[in-house]
């Protein structure tokens, strides 16, 4: 089978079968291409290549300056498409199964303290109050308070945010049943903060009559129909520059990084943290085990009798 071919279908599988997201499918597509390309100037179909042409794909990336993370995306990628061919009979084995994961560094996620969040979400709703503001401003500083709110009441990953159905909002306003990766569906409770900014967010999307037909929560005109996750956090970062915090710091991933912290920080549960955030495995909420250590030597250092 062609390399080509075999892309398509071992795409079409991870389409159909594991209800992989489209940018998940687009991020294989670039990898695999990637890795066709160099091991055709090689000489091999990737769909032929052997360990040592995989080895040397990776010794190439880790040249060009790609990160630990994205050289073990990669083989990720790699590993799971020899698979399928294996699996498919196109090939009798697997040229991955002697490679080792490049090492990756455990980088702490950037938070923001919870002194900071306030800071924003009161501009976010002060914005919203704005007499001078026009229609089209006053609607999109409604939409913005909305959205952070919900973000930080809820930590929802940007994507599964901006693409929420306007069902979820409509049924029962305590909770949220949000469609995560893979097509698992999890709920996540909101605050009554959350439900009043959303609330009022409703009332302005059901005024503006091009709007107020849409299927989706937060819908634009793109190709998608709504919210593209670039121009919220473009929005996001302005606000951040008119609250007077450091702009570089703040992107959408860093309010849900502060909201699984800040629930740690205040006695929250490793484990309910996992299923508020959605990772199908424990060791991916385990970067935050720096916070529940600070927690516990706080409090040990405060309540424990022998302590200096």
């Amino acid at each position: 089978m062609r390399t080509a071919t075999a892309i398509e279908t071992f795409l079409e599988m991870m389409s159909a079968e594991r209800g992989a997201a489209q940018n998940t499918l687009e991020s294989y597509r670039r990898d695999l291409e990637d890795a066709a390309a160099f091991s055709t100037a090689t000489g091999l179909q990737l769909t032929q290549a052997d360990p040592a042409t995989i080895r040397a794909y990776l010794d190439d990336i880790a040249g060009r300056g790609f990160a630990a993370t994205s050289q073990a995306r990669r083989l990720s990628a790699l590993r799971q498409f020899f698979r399928f061919l294996y699996t498919e009979n196109i090939r009798t084995d697997d040229p991955t199964s002697t490679l080792d994961t490049p090492r990756k560094d455990r980088s702490l996620p950037k938070i923001l303290s919870e002194a900071d969040v306030e800071r924003l979400l009161r501009r976010a709703e002060e914005e919203t109050g704005d007499a001078k503001a026009t229609s089209t401003a006053h609607f999109h500083a409604v939409r913005l308070h909305a959205l952070l709110e919900i973000l930080y009441a809820t930590g929802l990953r940007v994507s599964e945010l901006v693409s929420l159905p306007v069902t979820v909002a409509r049924s029962d306003n305590r909770f949220l049943m949000v469609r995560g990766k893979g097509s698992k569906d999890r709920m996540v409770p909101l605050s009554g903060k959350a439900r009043e900014a959303m609330s009022k967010y409703l009332a302005a999307r059901d005024a503006t009559p091009h709007l107020s037909d849409s299927l989706w929560l937060f819908p634009a005109i793109s190709e998608s129909g709504f919210l593209a996750r670039q121009v919220f956090a473009r929005e996001l970062k302005g606000l951040a520059a008119r609250a007077g915090l450091k702009t570089s710091a703040i992107s959408p991933h860093v309010l849900r990084h502060a909201f699984a912290s800040h629930l740690l920080q205040n006695g929250a549960d490793l484990r309910a943290v996992q299923q508020l955030l959605g990772h199908s495995d424990i060791s991916t909420t385990q970067i935050y085990t720096h916070v529940m250590e600070e927690r516990l030597h706080r409090l040990v250092t405060e309540h424990h009798p022998l302590a200096d």
